[in-house]
């Protein structure tokens, strides 16, 4: 707990106790227990940190965590102090996920809402079959970032490296540098008012400094590969 004439804060201490027993004391919160913040010290690159909270807790990790951090959040203000592993985020609901440092692969995978921060450079995949999450990487991403998104917001600050896009449906990429290559079915397209509002929200949101939404460029589905043409087999 929090010291004398501290506001009241939990901290849990990974080197002390198990995982499960965090993840489940998480779980077991209520809207009336939610009130109290979390601090969750020494995870020491621990996996699925903090997966499956369904109230809106304010949660600090303070340290590196591994694959699935936050996993599947719903509600919860979870931030990492430090890199995260593949799958930050995964199957996210709801609620705001914040990493101070760098992100592995599949960051905010299959997400369908919230919004999710990466301060630093997000890896390969960032975004993959995301369904309605927003992600907003202050620096660069990896490689077939947004393979497959069908819904939500993929922001960068930085670069965007090969394959951004492949095979996109109706997901919205907006890059402030360059993209290395786009994936199959990716084009660039204009930037019309409502997406500058979009970005503009997201920005200010992500708190990304300096950033002006008449920086990026957006690129989405070119709609040729909804349904079948012969023409195009060698695509699928």
């Amino acid at each position: 707990m929090s010291a004398p004439g501290e506001a009241p804060v939990e901290v849990f201490d990974l080197a002390l106790d198990e995982l499960r027993q965090l993840n489940q004391a998480l779980h077991d919160l209520t809207e009336e227990t939610a009130h109290t913040p979390w601090r969750i010290v020494h995870p020491r690159g621990t996996h699925a940190v903090g997966v499956g909270v369904n109230v809106p807790v304010k949660i600090d990790i303070e340290g590196h965590v591994g694959y699935y951090c936050a996993g599947m959040n719903q509600l919860a203000e979870i931030t990492v102090h430090g890199m995260v592993g593949v799958g930050v985020a995964e199957n996210m609901i709801s609620g705001l996920v914040r990493v101070k440092g760098h992100a592995s692969q599949c960051a905010g995978a299959s997400g369908h809402g919230g919004l999710l921060v990466i301060e630093g450079d997000a890896s390969s995949r960032c975004g993959i079959s995301m369904k309605g999450i927003d992600i907003v990487v202050h620096g660069s991403v990896g490689h077939m970032s947004c393979f497959m998104a069908q819904a939500g917001n993929l922001v960068v600050c930085g670069d965007a490296d090969e394959a951004l896009g492949d095979s996109l449906y109706e997901a919205r990429i907006f890059v402030r540098g360059e993209a290395k290559g786009l994936g199959a079915d990716c084009i660039e397209k204009p930037m019309r008012d409502e997406d500058l509002n979009v970005l503009a929200d997201l920005l200010a949101r992500a708190e990304v400094p300096g950033a002006k939404p008449e920086e990026f460029r957006r690129y989405g589905s070119a709609r040729q590969l909804y349904n079948f043409q012969v023409d195009n087999a060698a695509k699928y």
